[in-house]
């Protein structure tokens, strides 16, 4: 169930339907697949064990090391994601999410939206900090997908990082740089929410 991407608790729920009484414990669980996917891995540590798993299924990946032996930066893309950026290449949001994985390191996320206004993931970076440095080199690769200068991102969507705005500001000069209206909105009710006692008037600006 585990190589069929089940979550544990589901792989739990499983094994309680087929015997009630498995005294099985969520904790069991997350111990096998961990002696799984040693198994899996092997003598690999889990770096070179995700290289390989890049070269294997051909994805396009790049990454950066630190004092010759620590990977800091790190960018990777679906095969057809390369195809999906050059055929639609207008639009472009970029984010970052935190605290989702277990080494607490950012994840800055490439999203592309069709001419039919579906989106598609267009790239991925773990990257040491959010620093500039670590954000115009992910950029650069993000870049790098596009086979032609005259097709390059038109537009680009960020929230409010002023590291993401000054390094899309110079990989991309001639786009044009929006902010997320969902973080504007976000941000201009918790400001509000300050300025505003009357219950009212609160009710009329959360529901706008």
């Amino acid at each position: 169930m585990t190589k069929s991407m089940v979550k544990p608790k589901n792989i739990l729920l499983t094994l309680k339907d087929h015997n009630a009484s498995s005294c099985t414990t969520i904790k069991q669980i997350y111990n096998a697949r961990s002696a799984y996917r040693s198994s899996i891995r092997g003598a690999d540590t889990e770096m070179q064990h995700l290289m390989k798993l890049f070269e294997r299924d051909q994805y396009i990946h790049w990454h950066r090391l630190k004092n010759e032996v620590v990977v800091c930066d790190l960018f990777w893309c679906h095969p057809d994601a390369v195809k999906l950026c050059n055929a639609c290449h207008l639009v472009f949001f970029i984010d970052s999410t935190y605290k989702t994985n277990r080494y607490r390191l950012p994840l800055l996320d490439f999203v592309g939206v069709t001419p039919t206004m579906m989106t598609f993931s267009a790239g991925f970076a773990y990257l040491e900090g959010e620093r500039v440095n670590n954000i115009v080199w992910a950029l650069e690769r993000f870049r790098g997908l596009f086979l032609r200068n005259d097709r390059l991102p038109v537009v680009i969507v960020t929230d409010r990082d002023l590291a993401l705005m000054n390094a899309v500001k110079t990989m991309f000069p001639k786009c044009t740089k929006l902010l997320c209206r969902f973080h504007i909105d976000k941000n201009v009710k918790v400001k509000c929410k300050s300025l505003i006692n009357q219950k009212n008037a609160w009710d009329y600006v959360m529901d706008n």
